[in-house]
């Protein structure tokens, strides 16, 4: 038979780089509720081809619940990340994005032709010094609010300055606001889409890590003219609209309340995932984010993680090494990222004491 899922399970391994929802936290019976009420509701208009933005229903719960307009359906945020790209960048063009980042973002923008370039803390700087030297900077590709790799969250005065700066430059920030809902100790701190007002920044978002990835439903948002483009493209017009019976789906699953009480749900059992996997750890250092999927662990002095992966599958666990979050891969050697999303508890206990027995075993 066939495989029907992306994650390939391996025997004895229990897979902290798998940065995916525990399946048991997946609103199986929920999720059906919710198409049965789509189609006793919307019936055929379900099924047609939907309007090119995405359907009124859907827009008007993430408005209402963002406090906020704008906004473009896609197949999730990997999707909005493409298309944003395609219209802001050309082959040949310089995007900056942080360091470290989503290393699967990375991919999707060099499979756009265009040069990565680490994003210093002197930005205005380093965007004149490019320009001078001949780049075209049209984008930063960001996750600030519980990031990923790191878990953490870009702090109040930087993200002003950062919305300061595109004003500046002319520059876009794309913020990746993926794991806003997803807040453990305390509310998420305010998006750089708010604080620019809807100017010099286009958000994206996903229901991926909020209610399920299988779904392929993110949005956009944007101003009214980058929305008009969106709704303008080609196979948006052709095929009317991004995955239409879906989000029909989707609207009637918030709109029952069953968004809310499931991301209740969700905060209560990753932040208990968190705990324990942070506190089990041995031999390695890792800040307690406020929120997200992921602890950034730094390993000994002289242990690199390109150096331990071999060693801790030996052990029964494995882990993403830190380099493959950096644009060029030359840094991140003393960091893994660990994913408390995946595993539940006893796994999440007896993975930390099997990396950190492996980390002894490389310092040995």
């Amino acid at each position: 038979m066939l495989p029907i899922i992306q994650f390939a399970e391996r025997p004895g391994i229990l897979d902290l780089g798998c940065g995916h929802p525990s399946p048991a936290l997946l609103p199986v019976e929920p999720w059906l509720a919710a198409t049965r009420e789509s189609a006793r509701t919307y019936g055929w208009q379900a099924l047609t081809y939907g309007t090119e933005a995405g359907p009124g229903p859907l827009i008007e719960w993430l408005s209402d619940h963002l406090k906020t307009s704008g906004f473009f359906i896609t197949a999730g945020a990997s999707h909005a990340l493409a298309l944003i790209t395609d219209l802001l960048a050309e082959p040949g063009d310089t995007v900056l994005v942080d360091a470290p980042t989503y290393h699967f973002a990375l991919r999707i923008l060099r499979d756009r032709g265009v040069q990565l370039v680490a994003a210093p803390p002197d930005l205005d700087g380093c965007i004149a010094s490019l320009r001078a030297s001949g780049h075209r900077v049209p984008m930063m590709y960001l996750v600030p609010t519980f990031g990923n790799p790191t878990g953490a969250s870009v702090p109040g005065g930087r993200r002003h300055y950062l919305v300061e700066v595109a004003r500046r430059t002319g520059v876009t920030i794309v913020e990746d606001d993926t794991y806003r809902e997803l807040f453990y100790d305390g509310p998420a701190p305010v998006s750089l889409w708010d604080l620019a007002s809807g100017t010099e920044v286009v958000r994206i978002g996903s229901f991926a890590k909020t209610v399920a990835p299988g779904l392929r439903l993110g949005w956009i948002n944007a101003s009214p003219a980058l929305l008009t483009r969106l709704a303008g493209l080609g196979y948006v017009d052709s095929g009317g609209g991004v995955n239409h019976a879906t989000a029909l789906a989707m609207a009637a699953f918030c709109a029952s309340g069953a968004f809310a009480r499931h991301v209740d749900g969700l905060r209560a059992a990753y932040r208990e995932r968190r705990d324990v996997l942070a506190g089990a750890l041995r031999g390695l250092q890792a800040e307690l984010p406020a929120g997200g999927w992921f602890l950034w662990a730094r390993l000994p002095d002289g242990v690199l993680s390109e150096d331990l992966l071999p060693v801790a599958e030996r052990y029964g666990v494995s882990f993403v090494p830190g380099p493959r979050f950096f644009p060029d891969g030359d840094d991140g050697h003393q960091y893994a990222r660990l994913a408390y999303s995946f595993l539940d508890l006893p796994e999440l206990a007896d993975a930390a004491d099997r990396l950190s027995r492996a980390v002894c075993r490389v310092r040995s």
